[in-house]
C-alpha cells in the first residue's frame, strides 16, 4: 500500500517516519520546493545560518522529546528528563567547544524580552524593581488596578482582544499587546478571533507570569508544569531546526521512503469519496502517483481547489477561496557589535545581549521581533565572537506594500529602524540578505470563523488525513504540527479516530494524554 505525503515539513516528514517505523505503507513525499523543512528549514547566507521565525524545541509531550532526542543526540543529558525536570546543563559561556562533535542537540536559556519605550522589559512580565521603574509607578498602579478589575469583570469572548484583557487587564494590553498584534495580524485584535489566543497563548495570563516569577526561585520546579511560552529552558540543534529536518529525510530515504523535491500538486484525484491518485508535475513533466491514502499539509485553501472528480458545494468552495494567510518577511543581518549592552547576569560571549528574540513594542517602527542567533546557537554564526548575526522579523500580506518593496529598499528600512531605535549603529552593518515567506501565519478572521464546514467537508473524504499547520488552517507550534502526523498515522493504522487529529492542540491536556509513556 502506498500513502502520498504532501509538504516535506516538520508534519509531512514525521508522517513518513512513523510510516516507515510502525507499518508496511510505502511513503512517497512530496515537496514543492527544492529543501525539506518548510518553515522549520535552516537557511545559509554566506556561512550565516538563519532559523526561520525561530524555533524552540520543547513539548509538554515526553513522546516529541524522546523522539527529538533519538534523530539528534543530547548534550550532557541521558534523556529529555533533564530539561522536562528543569535541570540547568548549558554550553560554556565562552562558546562552543570545537572538539565536541557528538554533542549534535544543545540546551539552550531562554531569554525573550519586550523592548518598549527603548527600554527592555521582562517576559513573562515580573515584579522587580527594575520593571516598576522602568513603567513608572503611576503606569504600574494602574496596571494592578486594570488586572483587578479584569478578575472581577469579565468580558466576554468575541475577539482576541476580549481574550487579553481578560487575562492582563485593559492597562497591560493596551501597552504590551495591542500594538504588537496589530503588526502580527494587520488588523486590530478587535477584529481577531479569540481562537488564536485559546490555542498559542492558552495559560498565560498576569497571575501564571506571578507564578512564573516564583517558579524561578524553586529549584524542583519543572517545567512541564509551566505553561510552554514561559519555559527557562529549551533544547536547539546546533546548525539550527534544518538540521534536524534533514536528519529525518536522510532516515526517511535509507529506510525506503521517497521524496520528491520540486514537485508541485497540481491535481488530487477522487472516485466515490475516496483520493485514488495525485497528478504533480517537475520540471515540465507532468505525473499522476496512485496512492491509498493522502496526508496533506498543503494550505487548506489550495486543497479544496485541487480536488477533481467530485461535487464540492459553492459554500465550501467560498470559505476555503477566502482563507486568510499573513506572510513573513525576515531580513539577515550581520553587524559588528550591538550598541545595546549585557545589563543582565547571564553571561554571554562579548557581553551581547542574552535575548533569542526580543518583541518590538515600538510604535514608530515595523519590525515586530529581532532575533539574535548567537544566542541561538555560536554554531549558527560563522565567526560568533567577533560579529553578531541578527534576524529582523516583519509581518505583511502578499502583494502588499512591504512585500513589494525591492529587497535594497527594505534592507536599508529596517536598518534605519534599528539604527533609529539605537540598536546599532549603520557604520557596524557588514552584510544583509531579505527573506519572504508566504502563507507562513493561517489568520484567524473572516472565512475562518466557518472552518468548522470546511474541515467537517474533508473529513469526509475517507481516506484524506490534513495534518501541520497549513494543513488544518491552525496557527500550531512544530510539536503540534507532529502530534498531527503521529495521530494521523495511528488512524490510518485504526488505534485513533480520525477526528482525534483535529483536537491537537485544542484539548488543554492533550501533550500529557497522547501516549501511556507521557
Amino acid at each position: 500500500m502506498k500513502a502520498v505525503i504532501i509538504g516535506a515539513g516538520p508534519a509531512g516528514l514525521t508522517a513518513a517516519y512513523e510510516l516507515l517505523k510502525h507499518s508496511d505503507i510505502h511513503p512517497v513525499v512530496i515537496e514543492e520546493s527544492d529543501e525539506v523543512g518548510g518553515i522549520s528549514k535552516t537557511l545559509v547566507h554566506h556561512g550565516n545560518r538563519i532559523d526561520l521565525g525561530g524555533h524552540r524545541f520543547f513539548s509538554k509531550s515526553a513522546r516529541v522529546m524522546q523522539w527529538w532526542q533519538d534523530m539528534l543526540p543530547l548534550q550532557g543529558a541521558p534523556s529529555c528528563d533533564d530539561l522536562l525536570l528543569g535541570r540547568k546543563k548549558d554550553l560554556p559561556p565562552d562558546g562552543p567547544d570545537p572538539e565536541n562533535t557528538d554533542a549534535v542537540m544543545l540546551i539552550r536559556q531562554r531569554v525573550s524580552r519586550i523592548y518598549f519605550s527603548r527600554r527592555f522589559f521582562d517576559y513573562p512580565v515580573s515584579l522587580r524593581w527594575q520593571t516598576i521603574r522602568n513603567m513608572g509607578f503611576a503606569n504600574t498602579l494602574k496596571v494592578g488596578a486594570g488586572y483587578l478589575f479584569s478578575v472581577c469583570f469579565k468580558r466576554k469572548e468575541n475577539s482576541l482582544e476580549d481574550f487579553y484583557i481578560n487575562r492582563f487587564g485593559k492597562p497591560l494590553y493596551r501597552m504590551f499587546f495591542e500594538d504588537y498584534t496589530q503588526k502580527v495580524w494587520g488588523l486590530h485584535p478587535s477584529q481577531v478571533d479569540a481562537d488564536w489566543g485559546s490555542q498559542r497563548v492558552k495559560g498565560l495570563s498576569l497571575m501564571n507570569f506571578f507564578v512564573a516569577f516564583v517558579r524561578k526561585m524553586i529549584p524542583i520546579s519543572k517545567q512541564k508544569n509551566v505553561e510552554t511560552s514561559l519555559i527557562e529552558q529549551f533544547i536547539y540543534p546546533k546548525y539550527g531546526p534544518g538540521q534536524l529536518w534533514e536528519t529525518v529525510a536522510e532516515r526517511v530515504r535509507k529506510s525506503g521512503g521517497e521524496i520528491r523535491l520540486g514537485c508541485r500538486v497540481t491535481q488530487i484525484n477522487t472516485d466515490a469519496g475516496r483520493i485514488h491518485s495525485v497528478t504533480v508535475t517537475h520540471g515540465g513533466a507532468t505525473e499522476t502517483i496512485t496512492c491509498d491514502y493522502l496526508l496533506s499539509s498543503m494550505p487548506v485553501k489550495d486543497l479544496t481547489v485541487s480536488l477533481r472528480g467530485m461535487d464540492i458545494p459553492d459554500t465550501i468552495k467560498n470559505i476555503a477561496k477566502n482563507l486568510p494567510y499573513r506572510d513573513f518577511i525576515t531580513v539577515g543581518l550581520l553587524v559588528n557589535k550591538l550598541q545595546i549592552s549585557n545589563r543582565t547576569k547571564i553571561k554571554t560571549v562579548n557581553q551581547i545581549i542574552p535575548d533569542t528574540w526580543v518583541y518590538i513594542q515600538e510604535r514608530d517602527v515595523r519590525i515586530g521581533r529581532l532575533q539574535v542567533f548567537n544566542n541561538w546557537s555560536p554554531y549558527m554564526v560563522k565567526d560568533y565572537r567577533n560579529t553578531v548575526w541578527l534576524g529582523l522579523e516583519y509581518f505583511c500580506t502578499e502583494g502588499d506594500e512591504l512585500w513589494d518593496m525591492p529587497d535594497t529598499a527594505f534592507i536599508q528600512m529596517a536598518i534605519d529602524e534599528l539604527v533609529r531605535m539605537q540598536i546599532i549603529r549603520r557604520e557596524d552593518v557588514r552584510n544583509a540578505v531579505r527573506i519572504r515567506v508566504k502563507k507562513a501565519y493561517p489568520a484567524y478572521y473572516g472565512a475562518y470563523r466557518q472552518m468548522n464546514q470546511l474541515t467537517a467537508f474533508l473529513n469526509s473524504i475517507a481516506n484524506l488525513y490534513c495534518i501541520g499547520r497549513n494543513g488544518q488552517h491552525r496557527y500550531n507550534n512544530m510539536d503540534h504540527s507532529m502530534l498531527t502526523a503521529m495521530t494521523a498515522v495511528e488512524s490510518i493504522l485504526g488505534k485513533k479516530d480520525k477526528s482525534k487529529i483535529w483536537e491537537v492542540n485544542t484539548e488543554s491536556n492533550y501533550h500529557e494524554n497522547t501516549n501511556t509513556n507521557e
